[in-house]
């Protein structure tokens, strides 16, 4: 299926989102109709306190003071319109739970990721101090297999001097330049509110464009 860019002349209203429902496998997730675009990330590397950021809300988005504690695939709607969604994937690779759950947990992400049609994208979140970990690059190669496009972001920005981050970004861009087709990359901050401008008009532009029939 090919993706058209969009220039929507209207914007999505983030701070409007609500949850929607729960669900532990495919099988339970929503209609597949509509628009949705998800977010994955090892579990300590601030996945949810991006989407808590990004729509402006304190708790939106579960965290948890025990990383990979939450292994449901969680729906938010954008107001009362159900037709575009953010999805949180279970984050992973960080929790203390035994080898056989964390092998479920994969399986199951493989799955939404592979047969999800409405899934328009990928939001990838990274530790700007330890970027692309074995896991992150398991996800690229899903999102490769798919033609799915990612957009990388590169958490905790506000941990690093300016200079330092700004490497970073540089450094994680040149390791994914064989994905550059597919994958782009920015700084972010959910403490100092920093990229979401950038963020918003990258959820924009997937959830709003125009999907042709193959």
């Amino acid at each position: 299926m090919s993706r058209l860019s969009a220039s929507p002349s209207t914007r999505l209203n983030y701070p409007t989102a609500r949850f929607l429902t729960s669900a532990p496998t495919l099988a339970g997730c929503p209609a597949d109709a509509g628009a949705e675009v998800a977010f994955a990330g090892r579990s300590n590397a601030g996945k949810s306190s991006a989407i808590n950021a990004l729509t402006r809300q304190k708790a939106l988005a579960r965290t948890s003071k025990t990383p990979g504690r939450t292994q449901l695939i969680n729906f938010f709607a954008l107001g009362e319109d159900t037709q575009h969604r953010l999805v949180d994937l279970p984050g992973y690779g960080y929790a203390k739970v035994p080898e056989q759950v964390k092998l479920e947990w994969q399986r199951h992400l493989a799955d939404y990721l592979r047969r999800r049609a409405s899934l328009r994208g990928l939001v990838l979140v990274m530790d700007v101090r330890h970027p692309l970990t074995e896991f992150d690059q398991t996800l690229l190669g899903w999102a490769d297999d798919q033609d799915m496009p990612v957009h990388v972001l590169l958490t905790k920005a506000d941990k690093l001097k300016s200079g330092a981050a700004k490497a970073a970004l540089q450094q994680v861009r040149a390791r994914l330049r064989e994905w550059e087709d597919l994958v782009t990359i920015q700084l972010f901050s959910a403490l100092k509110k920093q990229g979401i401008e950038e963020v918003h008009r990258r959820l924009d532009d997937w959830l709003l464009a125009e999907i042709p029939a193959d």
